[in-house]
């Protein structure tokens, strides 16, 4: 009995079976299996081969479809825009405060009013103006460009005033043909200011002055650590009754006979658009919409300028989705962005 069970327990185990053991023995078999084998082998090369193709043209593709957004989404932030094959009314955006380095600029302003006045489609210009004014060399630089590039090509040119057209903004729509505001817009603010801090007597209670050396009395007139003298009052008041006049004078060359005689239009004071049409500041009543369907006839096509960052944001994220999921991001060392 133990003998049984010890040769149970402790006898050999078979001889491992080769892979070659499981084939068949035919030939023809033989054959068949390998080119079956080969068969599948050099399909799933094809296979991946071809996937390998799709996922270059999918990538070439993603690349120059985002460099071509890029572009235009660029080349739209700066105020160029496909035009329409119709015949359009090229609406210009002056909106926000007039000044060196805004929407508003005239370095932004500029390059549109030229490609309103130089594209053939566009029969008239139109200044949609939400502005409370600004600097007045700036508004000046682009009602002189107005003046220059209607000389060339000549066109109708008229000035919306939606919400506000205060001030500097009101100046430029002086030099249009026909400016005009909704029943509730508030239009004008004729005149000039001049503002400075003053921080002379809070420097006083901590006892502290400043030392400024001046070669005339008035070259620090607007230093506010310095309290005011009666010279520095004076010629300030002086410097804006002077802008003010100028701007009156031109408030005046511009609307002529349509101004009411009877009413002082350059105290500083601003109108609703119902007012100012009454004392001869508007023209008439009109909404962007009205003017541009019902007075001319035509379609609205917004030339710009247009916000920079967010055209240019929205390009980048697109690329760098791209890259990421192609796994590309840097392509032999050289970076895309």
């Amino acid at each position: 009995m133990i003998e049984r069970l010890k040769q149970r327990w402790f006898r050999k185990s078979p001889p491992a079976r080769r892979a070659s053991d499981y084939l068949p023995k035919d030939g023809e078999l033989k054959t068949a299996m390998a080119d079956l084998l080969l068969s599948d082998m050099l399909r799933e090369r094809q296979s991946e081969r071809r996937w390998r193709m799709v996922r270059r043209s999918l990538l070439v593709a993603s690349g120059v479809g985002g460099f071509l957004l890029y572009i235009l989404f660029y080349a739209t932030a700066l105020g160029y825009r496909m035009m329409p094959g119709s015949d359009v009314a090229g609406v210009v955006r002056i909106e926000g405060e007039i000044s060196n380095g805004s929407l508003a600029s005239a370095d932004r302003v500029i390059p549109v009013l030229r490609s309103a006045f130089e594209a053939p489609n566009v029969k008239v210009v139109v200044l949609a103006i939400d502005s409370p004014g600004g600097a007045p060399v700036e508004a000046e630089r682009i009602y002189r460009a107005i003046e220059s590039f209607r000389k060339k090509n000549p066109k109708p040119v008229v000035a919306v005033i939606q919400n506000i057209g205060a001030s500097a903004a009101y100046m430029i729509a002086l030099h249009t043909d026909r400016i005009y505001a909704a029943n509730y817009s508030l239009v004008g603010s004729v005149g000039a200011v001049l503002s400075s801090w003053d921080f002379s007597k809070a420097l006083e209670r901590l006892h502290v002055s400043q030392r400024v050396y001046a070669s005339g009395e008035l070259k620090s007139m607007l230093n506010p650590f310095l309290p005011t003298t009666p010279e520095a009052e004076r010629k300030a008041m002086d410097l804006v009754r002077g802008m003010g006049d100028s701007f009156k004078a031109e408030v005046a060359s511009a609307r002529g006979k349509r101004l009411v005689q009877d009413v002082d239009y350059a105290t500083g004071e601003v109108w609703t658009g119902a007012q100012a049409v009454k004392i001869g500041l508007v023209d008439e009543i009109g909404t962007l919409d009205e003017v541009v369907g019902i007075r001319y006839g035509l379609k609205t096509h917004v030339m710009g300028p247009f916000q920079n960052p967010f055209p240019l944001i929205a390009a980048r994220a697109f690329l760098d989705g791209a890259m990421a999921m192609f796994g590309a991001r840097d392509a032999g060392g050289v970076r895309w962005w």
